[in-house]
């Protein structure tokens, strides 16, 4: 367990620093983000915060586990390799919704072919290459799903995914929610005796934590899909790893929330022909729109997901 605090607080130090040269780097680049004309007025003003930051989160993340946690534990280039793959998505999309360029964001049916492809690579690698095909249940224990195991793991890797992404809409708000669900995996996983996959779990923490340092209200730089989108595939992979990712609704909770919100607020609105359930979606928007401030309802929602987090571990580790 000391290692994998340590090499997790040290990656939270690096990534804090490095926010400094990456904000002024980004700034030179010109990837503004471009805000929708959709949005909330009050966010009008974040016109041109420099995004893509979310790539120094998958920077460190690579460097510290390739550096510290990756040889000899070989099945870590899983999680890894599947935020790499989902980070190239995002960084194609968030360069199509820069301001002051022509916008080519991506279609969302070109997202979900890409969501699919490297979902099912994933959902393969865990299968075939680390032989996994179980489920913990709470109470029960562990139960053998043979092939359903499949479209099961392809499914939640896709639908965490698009959650995180769609989530990714306050300062800090990701950034925080992560790490809490990284942490409460990295803490099942060391329970388990994963002691590599737990100290994986506190890297990616850790540069969630480091990365808020710029991140946190008022955003200097935005994390973008090209962080988001990796870092639900990479949650949604360890959860498999660990054999817990029945409680992966409730370690992230804030994930589910806001994704779940944005399904049931279009699938409403065809349905009525224009009614909705929501004043505005992801949920995140709804507070806003009800009084709250962006900071309260980050900070707010962070509690939901620590409460969430801990009650998903208990959970997970009834199977004891």
């Amino acid at each position: 367990m000391s290692y994998a605090l340590t090499i997790g607080a040290l990656t939270l130090i690096a990534t804090a620093i490095a926010t400094y040269p990456t904000v002024r780097l980004l700034k030179r680049m010109k990837v503004g983000k471009q805000i929708s004309e959709w949005g909330p007025e009050t966010h009008h003003v974040k016109a041109g915060t420099p995004t893509m930051g979310g790539l120094l989160v998958i920077v460190a993340i690579a460097a510290f586990t390739i550096g510290g946690d990756l040889v000899g534990r070989w099945s870590i280039g899983l999680p890894l390799l599947t935020m790499a793959c989902l980070g190239l998505v995002g960084v194609v999309d968030d360069l199509g919704s820069l301001q002051g360029r022509t916008q080519h964001p991506l279609t969302r049916r070109a997202k979900l072919l890409g969501f699919l492809v490297i979902g099912a690579g994933a959902a393969y690698g865990l299968y075939e290459h680390l032989e996994l095909s179980w489920v913990h249940i709470p109470y029960e224990g562990r139960h053998d799903l043979d092939w359903l195991y499949l479209p099961i793991a392809l499914g939640v890797i896709v639908l965490t995914a698009g959650g995180v992404a769609v989530t990714d809409g306050l300062d800090g708000l990701v950034a925080g929610a992560g790490a809490i669900a990284f942490g409460a995996y990295g803490f099942i996983a060391l329970y388990q005796e994963q002691t590599y996959l737990g100290a994986f779990c506190f890297i990616v923490g850790g540069s969630l934590l480091g990365f808020l340092w710029a991140n946190s209200y008022p955003a200097r730089m935005f994390m973008g899909d090209s962080g988001a989108l990796p870092l639900g595939g990479g949650l949604a992979v360890v959860a498999f790893m660990t054999g817990q990712w029945l409680v992966l609704p409730l370690i992230g909770i804030v994930f589910l929330l806001d994704g779940l919100s944005v399904a049931l607020q279009v699938g409403y609105f065809r349905i009525t022909g224009g009614k909705r359930i929501f004043k505005m979606a992801p949920v995140h928007h709804h507070f806003e729109r009800i009084g709250w401030s962006e900071v309260q309802v980050t900070q707010r929602f962070w509690i939901v997901g620590a409460l969430g987090a801990a009650v998903g571990t208990a959970l997970a580790l009834e199977v004891y």
